[in-house]
């Protein structure tokens, strides 16, 4: 099944000004008028053509390319972040995609930047990079934590829109992505884990505990994409309580990303005809 992607990524993209998550409905599918079938058959369909035009960005990083794909992943505890990998991220060659999942920062990465530990991770040239949580955690859980000073938040948030800018510049497209989940479909979820003992180890009894604070949280979102929501470096906002919605989203978000870098092959550096008439007539191994 094809659709036009653009009414789909369209929808999600965040407009500039004020952010109200309460009215973005997390059970919704915009842009896509079928139902969760069709959209799984659409996610499939989009395999080959995210397949080729990954390899087409690996291919350039190897000769003199200088385009990288940053896919920014944030949401609430089940949201979806490893689904997400998974169901899309997994359709594409492993060995042109680096994953990096952030914690708590070491004592070592404390004693930097809040930037430092995120830049090392940055993808390289020709490489899809994938950030499970990432940079927003500084000004997310920071600031509902109150682990940094308000002065200090606030800082972060324009750091943060200077380094992405830089990315862009140097040739990283950069995809921000915050999984819009209920309270409600949270719950859900974390109820499942514990009704399955093969999930136990995916259930963190901190999780009901950060639940106390979901209003703060979903304000610390607000804010936090109204004030990083920039021309080079939008922020999308997902719909995450149907699964197969969040994964198509983010899938139709990876293709037009690479559809737009329009990405050919790298021309050989060598006489091919040649290297053809030397394969042809070499000697029996």
């Amino acid at each position: 099944m094809s659709f036009p992607t653009s009414d789909l990524t369209a929808g999600l993209r965040v407009p500039a000004g004020a952010v109200d998550l309460v009215a973005i409905d997390t059970d919704a599918a915009p842009g896509f008028d079928g139902k969760r079938a069709d959209g799984e058959a659409a996610l499939a369909g989009m395999a080959v053509e995210l397949a080729d035009l990954q390899e087409r960005l690996f291919a350039q990083g190897r000769s003199d390319g200088r385009r990288s794909l940053l896919l920014v992943l944030q949401g609430m505890d089940t949201s979806g972040k490893g689904g997400t990998l998974r169901s899309t991220v997994g359709l594409m060659d492993p060995q042109g995609v680096r994953i990096t999942s952030f914690k708590a920062p070491t004592p070592e990465e404390r004693s930097h930047d809040f930037l430092w530990r995120i830049t090392k991770a940055l993808p390289p040239v020709g490489l899809i990079g994938v950030f499970d949580r990432s940079h927003y955690e500084d000004v997310l859980i920071g600031r509902v934590r109150s682990l940094a000073e308000p002065a200090e938040i606030e800082r972060r948030y324009d750091a943060i829109n200077q380094w992405e800018a830089e990315l862009a510049a140097e040739g990283t497209t950069v995809i921000k992505c915050m999984l819009h989940i209920s309270a409600e479909e949270q719950k859900a979820r974390l109820l499942a884990r514990l009704d399955d003992p093969s999930k136990h180890w995916k259930y963190n009894p901190g999780d009901v505990d950060e639940r106390e604070l979901w209003p703060a949280y979903q304000e610390a979102y607000e804010v936090a994409i109204e004030r990083t929501n920039t021309e080079v470096a939008p922020w999308h906002v997902i719909p995450a309580d149907k699964k197969w919605y969040r994964n198509l989203a983010i899938g139709t978000l990876l293709l037009d990303a690479l559809r737009d870098l329009d990405l050919s092959w790298p021309v050989a550096d060598f006489d091919v005809e040649h290297e053809k008439q030397r394969l042809q007539h070499e000697k029996p191994l």
